[in-house]
């Protein structure tokens, strides 16, 4: 990990020890409090120039497909109330490059398949291990927001997210999150209307991020979106995914919606690894 994290900052091989420590416990800090939290300059400065142009080698791979989601990923329901959130479509015009799609020697699998990285990951969390998604596409992904188009409001379907941009776009593409909006026992459909709507503006903070920058964060309970990219330049990000339950697979639905094919792993998956009985 030397050779890709800046270690004097972010002391990866020396897990317990006093930096290492400190790291963590401010990352903890800032995920109890909001529910975010971002290291700068998680990867060596010298390196982010090839970080972007791996990403952008592999970006032609992604799957488009603009469609018209709600805020939960769930299909239509004409039986909900005319004032559910889910009842509020937008259109979702990103693209992912799978985890087939990504070479062993990118940056960003290196980064995901390291031992030291995902225990980082989890003590951060607060997890005593985390895993690698089972799931052969969505374990690692290349997120890509193309000029013009933007990743609408969401949850995550994982209890935590890891992603670091690898490029930035011209302009736009703000992460903009609403922090602990609901929570595994609470919905709060109301709060999520106001946000959709406009009438939410005191709920919704707002993070620039940065090449190399790595973020934390639990999209579960925030709702969260990037906004329209402008310029001529796309807006790319690494997802790295992990579960806190080893053998994670993604339901044949959804994984068809974000990459337009499945494999036999989707199909023999019975159901998905769930925490909570939260609406997608």
């Amino acid at each position: 990990m030397q050779q890709i994290v800046d270690t004097e900052r972010y002391p990866l091989d020396d897990p317990g020890g006093p930096l290492w420590r400190q790291v963590v416990d401010a990352a903890r800090q800032d995920l109890a409090g909001d529910g975010c939290t971002v290291l700068r300059d998680f990867v060596r400065p010298e390196l982010v120039e090839a970080l972007r142009a791996q990403g952008g080698q592999i970006a032609p791979q992604a799957y488009y497909d603009v469609e018209t989601v709600n805020v939960y990923n769930t299909e239509p329901d004409d039986s909900l109330p005319a004032d559910h959130p889910a009842r509020l479509t937008m259109e979702r015009g990103n693209a992912f490059v799978p985890r087939d799609r990504i070479g062993t020697d990118l940056i960003i699998h290196q980064l995901y398949t390291s031992a030291p990285f995902r225990r980082f990951v989890g003590h951060c969390f607060r997890l005593p291990e985390v895993h690698e998604l089972a799931d052969p596409l969505a374990g690692l992904t290349l997120n890509v927001v193309t000029p013009g188009r933007s990743h609408p409001w969401h949850f995550d379907t994982n209890e935590f997210a890891v992603s670091m941009l690898t490029q930035a776009p011209d302009d736009g593409g703000v992460f903009e999150y609403c922090p602990n909006i609901r929570s595994a026992g609470a919905e709060n459909f109301d709060e999520v209307r106001a946000v959709l709507d406009g009438r939410g503006e005191h709920l919704v903070r707002r993070l620039r991020l940065r090449p190399g920058d790595l973020q934390l964060f639990r999209g579960r309970y925030a709702l969260h979106r990037v906004t329209t990219v402008l310029g001529d330049t796309p807006r790319h990000s690494a997802i790295f995914a992990f579960s806190e339950r080893p053998g994670v697979i993604g339901s044949v639905a959804r994984t068809r919606q974000l990459f337009g094919r499945v494999t036999p792993a989707h199909e023999e998956a019975a159901r998905r690894v769930r925490v909570d009985e939260l609406l997608d």
